[in-house]
């Protein structure tokens, strides 16, 4: 038995398509057979199998079909790949009466993407009926001249099923004056005819009922019946004849409509009206010609009444009756063949699937991008097609077998483009040719491959000394030219040692908005510039970053009072002096030394008799402290006088010191001669003031050095140390005030020692103490 009759047996299907999936590749691509009506859940094939794709790879490849028309019939098992049904598959409805029912749809498997062609023929069961347009039909015959040997056509029974479930015969009930004939159309139709096989006597029997059966090939088969009525009439001896029994003509479709295709001829020898001839479709025309075709009665013109499409339907047979008007009427018979012929009436069709819904911008060369279908109803040269990518586009055309992908041709830069819109062109080889266009969009998606950039190459920071902790510094940016995760910054210290602590114990810095605050308050006399590297790191992977170096200068306040340093004084700063009576005017009697821990303008020492009216005797020097006579003492009633001075900075504001002086009038003043090295014991003992000395003048050498290599650097790297591009909440000129205050050399009141003396060890009026030393009382830490 044939396989696929074997298969008409419902209780069979299922074997079936096991033993119909033997088909396998062909021609390379997947092609199966199932029956329709097969229960959801039938298995139809193995697509992972039969594309060799191992069992242990089938989840990762994710097979999926697409197809916009039949994919909801059929769906594939992501864990064994097998290809079942989905949904009740009618055959009838999907392929009408086709002799072949092919199921066109595609294979995807993913992670690599490819394309697979899968054809699965849905085999018909023998499920429907043969039927006949009408269950009664009434023929009139003429008698005597009705001979032996005439035959009348018959309905053909239709039957939607195809094969060898379609009417395969008729039968016709036994009985002596009808014999049953069948032809075959071209197209396969069986065309039952009814022969007459002896001479009707209306006289003996008016009548005669008949019952034609069709009977399909199926199995179990089934059977429709039509009920026949010949009636028997009287004399019109002399039918219709046409001068063809067959007629041909080619016709090109899109015809206007009422264009006449061809004029039938048909004459009858009869007289009268047995002899006037009508035309019309027999019962063998099918339903599409008539939908098709019009004939006029009268004349015997056949012209279009439908639209001619090649590609629906490229040939028509006509069959045609000529009928007088005698009675009972008599009938000639012809066929007309109509043939279509192709014109270049379809535009090409361009279906783009893509394969993801954007591209990577690192995507390699020659990635697909998605898959190209085109087609053309039309045919020969008509449906050949050329297929065109729009210019100056970083992707190409690849085919393989009329099948195209699109492909990255060159790299691609979200930054630089992030979305293209390209036109695909197809175009047929017809003449004139007809074009088709598309447009696609195609999105790049972005990628961690741009570092964060800061938008200065340093920044520069102010704060004055003594600020509360979480004042803010300066605010740091920096941009990405990345999108999404990949531009969210973040910004950090990168750790360091700052005098052995760490440097997030002076700063922070906020790491979302790049805001640096104190974590500290700051004394200018300790540190006066920082140095901090600011990390910025974006959110991608792998993580990209850049650092920036940021300068912190602490500016000076005045919060350093003067400090007296020479004369020898108490804790009270009462200062003892003694004079003796023969000083005459401008005698020297004490020079004032001090020092202010601040720099600049407060640490610039004014020195300043309080109430000078009182003390007419004496008067002290603003700028370096000397105390001198104004005239003679001898004729000073009070041997004693006490002189009040204010010593005082140049800040805002002012901070001072008073020093009391209290001056001995003395007939004799005795002066010891210093010896060697103990110049400066009447201050404080030589240890500590060397102590001082040293300190003082290492000092002034490290912030001199240390200020020199960081505008050296500086300008090395910018060309120019400009403040006035630092990030600083007091502005550019406090930034010049501050470069121009920042100098290593401080201004601090001179320390002259007099030293008086003659041989016999008594003070000589007037003589000086050696020459006055500057020092800088401030240490840096960097």
């Amino acid at each position: 038995m044939d396989i696929r009759g074997f298969c008409q047996c419902r209780k069979w299907q299922v074997v079936c398509s096991f033993l119909l999936c033997s088909w396998g590749w062909v021609s390379g691509q997947l092609r199966y057979s199932i029956v329709e009506e097969s229960d959801p859940g039938t298995l139809v094939g193995n697509v992972a199998q039969d594309l060799g794709i191992k069992r242990s790879e089938i989840s990762q490849r994710r097979i999926h079909l697409k197809s916009e028309k039949y994919q909801k019939y059929f769906s594939v098992n992501q864990a064994n790949g097998g290809l079942a049904v989905k949904d009740r598959i009618d055959r009838e409805s999907l392929c009408g009466s086709s002799p072949r029912c092919l199921l066109q749809l595609e294979v995807v498997p993913e992670n690599p993407v490819e394309l697979f062609s899968l054809e699965i023929e849905i085999l018909d069961i023998n499920d429907n009926s043969p039927t006949f347009s009408s269950d009664d039909r009434i023929i009139e015959i003429t008698e005597i001249f009705a001979g032996p040997g005439v035959q009348f056509a018959l309905d053909i029974a239709e039957d939607l099923d195809v094969g060898v479930n379609g009417v395969s015969q008729y039968t016709l009930n036994t009985n002596p004056y009808f014999s049953l004939t069948v032809k075959s159309r071209k197209d396969g139709t069986l065309i039952p005819q009814l022969i007459l096989e002896k001479v009707l006597d209306r006289e003996e029997k008016q009548e005669h009922d008949l019952i034609l059966t069709a009977i399909d090939g199926g199995e179990p088969a089934r059977s429709g019946t039509c009920r026949i009525t010949m009636v028997v009439l009287d004399i019109n001896d002399n039918p219709p004849v046409f001068n063809q029994s067959i007629y041909k003509v080619s016709i090109r479709e899109n015809l206007p409509l009422k264009t006449v295709i061809l004029t039938l001829n048909a004459t009858d020898q009869d007289a009268g009206a047995n002899g006037e001839v009508q035309f019309f479709f027999d019962d063998h025309t099918s339903k599409s010609a008539r939908e098709i075709f019009l004939l006029n009665v009268q004349n015997g013109e056949i012209y279009t009444k439908g639209i001619l499409d090649f590609e629906e339907q490229n040939f028509y047979e006509l069959f045609v009756k000529a009928t007088d008007k005698g009675f009972p009427k008599l009938q000639g018979n012809c066929i007309v063949h109509v043939e279509i012929e192709d014109m270049n009436d379809n535009h090409p069709e361009i279906i783009f699937t893509s394969v993801a819904n954007d591209i990577p911008e690192n995507a390699p060369s020659g990635d697909i991008v998605g898959f190209i279908n085109v087609g053309d109803k039309d045919s020969g040269k008509n449906g050949e097609i050329k297929l065109n990518l729009s210019p100056n586009v970083p992707f190409k055309i690849r085919s393989n077998q009329n099948r195209y992908a699109l492909v990255t041709d060159a790299n691609l830069d979200r930054e630089e483009t992030s979305q293209y819109t390209i036109e695909l062109t197809a175009s047929d080889l017809g003449s004139p040719p007809l074009y088709s266009k598309i447009s696609i969009s195609l999105s790049v998606s972005d990628i961690n491959d741009n570092v964060p950039v800061f938008t200065q190459s340093t920044y520069n920071a102010f704060i004055n000394e003594n600020s509360d902790p979480g004042t803010l510094l300066c605010t740091v940016s920096a941009t990405d030219l990345d999108e999404g995760v990949n531009s969210d910054l973040v910004y950090s210290l990168v750790e360091s040692q700052i005098d052995g602590s760490s440097v997030s114990s002076f700063v922070y810095i906020h790491s979302t908005d790049g805001n640096i605050y104190a974590q500290r308050s700051f004394d200018y006399e300790q540190i006066q510039v920082l140095q901090i590297i600011i990390k910025v790191e974006d959110s991608g992977s792998p993580q990209l970053s850049s650092t920036v170096p940021v300068f912190i200068f602490i500016l000076d306040t005045n919060d350093n009072p003067p400090a007296l340093l020479y004369p020898e004084h108490s804790e009270e700063l009462i200062v003892q002096e003694r004079v003796p009576k023969s000083t005459s005017a401008g005698y020297l009697v004490t020079k004032l030394s001090a020092v202010d821990l601040d720099s600049g303008h407060n640490a610039w020492l004014v020195f300043t008799l309080i109430d000078p009216i009182h003390y007419s005797w004496f008067q002290v020097s603003k700028h370096t402290g000397e105390v001198r006579t104004v005239r003679g003492v001898h004729d000073i009633e009070n041997i004693e006088q006490q002189l009040v001075i204010s010593i005082s900075d140049q800040g805002n504001p002012p901070l001072s010191t008073t020093v009391t002086v209290l001056v001995t009038i003395a007939d004799e003043v005795i002066v010891e001669t210093p010896k060697s090295g103990d110049l400066l014991t009447n201050s404080k003992p030589p240890s500590d003031m060397t102590l001082y000395l040293i300190i003082f003048l290492v000092a002034i050498s490290l912030v001199s050095l240390v200020t020199f290599m960081i505008l050296l650097v500086r300008c090395l790297r910018n060309d120019t140390y400009d403040y006035s591009s630092s990030c600083c909440f007091l502005g550019g000129s406090q930034s010049k005030a501050y470069t121009d205050q920042y100098q290593p050399a401080l201004y601090l009141n001179t320390w002259d020692i007099k030293i008086h003396g003659g041989q016999d060890g008594s003070r000589i009026p007037g003589a000086e103490l050696p020459n006055s030393f500057t020092y800088t009382p401030r240490t840096s830490r960097f």
